[in-house]
């Protein structure tokens, strides 16, 4: 399971970022026509007891899409950051994608081959930041030969 190096994952990790941003987002888009929809549908029926039925199906609809896509958009931020969190939160979302047949658990296959890899803990590691040298000492550039 362990096959990447951190080069192979230097383009993996994007196209999962990527993958998780444009899915999700896809999410938020049919809530939002599924919405539109049922309030078109609730203005042209002009029922008294039906229309407020149907508007409020189609706004819980659209918020429960909403809902379901916020958590992925922001994991593939934060996978394209390079942060840990998004990281955690990628793998969460993706073993969560698996129900999701059949795309999401293609998805949800590929984010968790790519973010369980040993490599990715190094890959998502803080940067470390250069040593400040000693006081009193030069720093190694400006030792001359």
């Amino acid at each position: 399971m362990n096959a990447l190096t951190e080069r192979q994952l230097q383009v993996h990790v994007p196209v999962v970022g990527w993958l998780l941003i444009v899915s999700h987002a896809l999410y938020a888009l049919i809530g939002g026509l599924v919405c539109t929809l049922m309030l078109t549908i609730a203005i042209a029926v002009q029922d008294a007891e039906a229309s407020p039925i149907v508007a409020f199906v189609g706004i819980a609809v659209a918020g429960l899409f909403v809902v379901l896509g916020i958590p992925g958009l922001v994991a593939g931020l934060g996978v394209l950051a390079r942060k840990n969190w998004g990281r955690i939160l990628a793998i969460v979302v993706a073993v969560l994608n698996v129900l999701n047949f059949p795309v999401g658990t293609l998805l949800g296959a590929y984010a968790l081959w790519v973010l369980l890899q040993e490599a990715a803990s190094d890959y998502f590691a803080p940067a470390k930041a250069p040593e400040a040298p000693a006081a009193g000492e030069q720093p190694a550039d400006d030792v001359a030969a």
